[in-house]
């Protein structure tokens, strides 16, 4: 991000510039010459942990700011669902089934980027593959920018070629990104998933239940995918969470449907008790 305020002191730019024209010396070669600012396993050492939270927050924070990203629209889904043409590939016969996700997720990102100005209800997705790459995708189809949240991951992990590359982020802590996902959201749209998936459906749903977040849509793709996977039901029937909980969802099938909850909704209200403590 360009700094064009005047001020008469040498900037860390011009600095590191400089430093790094110095004869070449045992005394300049040591780390201990390096910038702090510039020493990559300075800033990487146990100790900085702090300090890298901190950047890890402010540098998606401020290119969105710069972008002028007022509002988004979260969609969680899991990275091995296919689409449709390539379901043949898919490792398990419900995984083909669920490739018609893929579609719904690109209509739906496409509906929604089309009625966006492009700084409200902007798509967001972590930037993968499967249902991710398809809400990346439908908001390219309809010619609008979409956000990727990538993170570094063991396996080989690259952002989809759908995201708005100034707009494609790399995460190294779970946490920072995960308050990427929700400090903007205006809706919170989960398709099928698995582990990560399911991370963030109940970490999101758990903030709006705690009050720690105000009440958005929050719409789970696939009514028969999410009951066969969890008992909704019992969870209220035992009594660890309350019955009004259940209300804090709604199941969709289309990207329609979908469409119309956003538009229609109104109750961005905080709770201020939890019912049934």
């Amino acid at each position: 991000m360009k700094d064009d305020r005047r001020h008469p002191l040498s900037d860390a730019h011009s600095d590191r510039q400089s430093a790094s024209q110095v004869p070449d010396t045992p005394q300049t070669r040591a780390p201990s010459y390096r910038l702090a600012f510039a020493d990559e396993d300075f800033l990487c050492r146990p100790e900085l942990r702090p300090v890298r939270l901190q950047l890890e927050l402010l540098k998606p924070e401020l290119a969105l700011d710069e972008h002028e990203i007022e509002s988004t629209v979260v969609l969680f889904g899991g990275a091995r669902i296919p689409e449709p043409s390539k379901k043949d590939t898919a490792r398990t016969e419900t995984l083909a089934e669920l490739s018609r996700f893929y579609d719904e997720t690109r209509k739906f990102a496409k509906l929604v980027t089309e009625a966006s100005d492009g700084k409200k209800n902007v798509i967001v997705t972590g930037g993968g593959p499967g249902v991710m790459e398809a809400g990346n995708r439908g908001a390219l189809d309809a010619g609008g920018r979409s956000i990727g949240l990538n993170i570094v991951l063991p396996h080989e992990q690259a952002p989809n070629e759908f995201v708005t590359p100034e707009l494609c982020f790399n995460f190294h802590y779970f946490a920072i990104r995960k308050m990427h996902f929700l400090m903007r959201a205006n809706a919170i749209c989960v398709f099928p998933g698995g582990f990560g998936t399911l991370d963030e459906l109940f970490e999101s749903l758990t903030l709006i239940q705690t009050g720690r977040m105000q009440r958005v849509p929050f719409l789970l793709f696939g009514k028969d995918f999410w009951q066969k996977i969890i008992n909704w039901d019992a969870l209220s029937d035992a009594g660890t969470i309350s019955a009004e909980d259940l209300d804090l969802f709604q199941f969709v099938e289309t990207a329609e449907e979908a469409v119309e909850v956003l538009n229609n909704w109104q109750d961005y209200s905080r709770r201020d008790q939890i019912p049934g403590r």
